[in-house]
């Protein structure tokens, strides 16, 4: 009798939260899937992990690396399908949906990881931000940097102007953005997996790659490459983001608490990648990988040129670049 008083108790006081719109532990977490294309030994991961125990036990966050839940490119359409709550997109892969954003995927827009913070954090950015919330359902959280993107290649040729770039299979992403990149630095563009590029170098299905050192050291690509062309081609960042619907759930003083935690943990990540940066040129040349600098503003205004002269500048929101410039 007693156990069975217990057991009535507990449901009527059970009865009672519910009434009182209190509901239960597993009902009161919203289940936070995030996906992105780098390993887990990438200093994002950790960004990722100090995220997700700041945001607390509100969020069941599952972290998922290297493609597993979701390949490149996919991330945001598994957002708007409901099948994917965070991702780490690439900005590229936005302007696949939205034409308008390939300005922020140009090479040679940023100075540096400062200039594209600071272009976020203003007006101009806050309009480049309310344009993909409004229009794929994502809310963007912040840029995560990763380094400035280089050439890395596994062939002998001298690289000084875009010139010598001609005829060279550089793999880039899948994605007339990212396609169109490679073509602005004179080489053959290829789309290929990013987890498939290792193998890609090794067996001579393409010429090169580009990504920042950081990334480089990360999926051991100086493993099968002889050197590295340090481009500067372009400010690699990726863009942290949220389902709007998620977003929209929480109140003012959630979305507050969230945007500090990731506001904090995108902060360490870069100071990260900074630092890493510094070592790892050196690093790399030491161990036998030829390390060479070309003629940088040859490649700045071949590739202004072209994305200026081609449809694809079309699409820039009138006078975006001039405010980018000004900054």
């Amino acid at each position: 009798m007693l156990n069975r008083r217990k057991i009535l108790g507990t449901l009527a006081a059970g009865s009672a939260l519910m009434a009182l719109g209190v509901p239960a532990l597993a009902q009161d977490k919203t289940k936070l899937r995030f996906s992105a294309v780098f390993s887990e030994q990438d200093i994002r991961a950790e960004m990722m992990k100090k995220l997700a125990a700041a945001i607390g036990d509100r969020f069941q966050t599952e972290l998922y690396y290297g493609g597993t839940l979701f390949k490149q490119t996919t991330e945001i359409i598994a957002i708007q399908r409901g099948n994917l709550e965070m991702g780490n997109v690439a900005p590229q892969d936005i302007a696949t949906q939205i034409p308008a954003f390939s300005i922020l995927t140009s090479a040679y827009l940023f100075r540096d990881a400062a200039h594209m913070r600071a272009f976020f954090a203003s007006d101009a950015g806050a309009e480049m931000k309310a344009m993909a919330e409004d229009q794929l359902g994502i809310h963007i959280l912040g840029p995560t940097y990763f380094g400035t993107r280089h050439v890395g290649l596994n062939i002998d040729k001298d690289i000084k102007t875009p010139a010598d770039m001609s005829g060279i299979r550089l793999r880039m992403p899948g994605g007339d953005a990212w396609q169109f990149l490679g073509q602005a630095l004179g080489a053959n563009p290829t789309p290929m997996a990013y987890a498939e590029v290792y193998t890609g170098l090794q067996t001579g299905a393409i010429d090169g790659q580009d990504n920042p050192l950081p990334n480089v050291e990360n999926m051991k690509f100086f493993e099968v490459m002889k050197q590295i062309v340090l481009t500067s081609h372009l400010v690699g960042y990726d863009l942290l983001v949220i389902s709007k619907k998620i977003w929209d759930e929480m109140d003012d003083a959630q979305r507050a608490a969230f945007q500090k935690a990731a506001d904090e943990a995108i902060d360490w990540s870069q100071e990260q990648h900074l630092a890493r940066e510094t070592e790892l040129a050196a690093t790399f040349e030491k161990n036998g990988l030829k390390i060479s600098t070309p003629d940088i503003e040859a490649f700045r205004t071949h590739a202004q040129k072209m994305y200026l002269e081609n449809e694809i500048s079309k699409e820039w929101p009138e006078g975006m670049l001039d405010r980018i410039n000004a900054m």
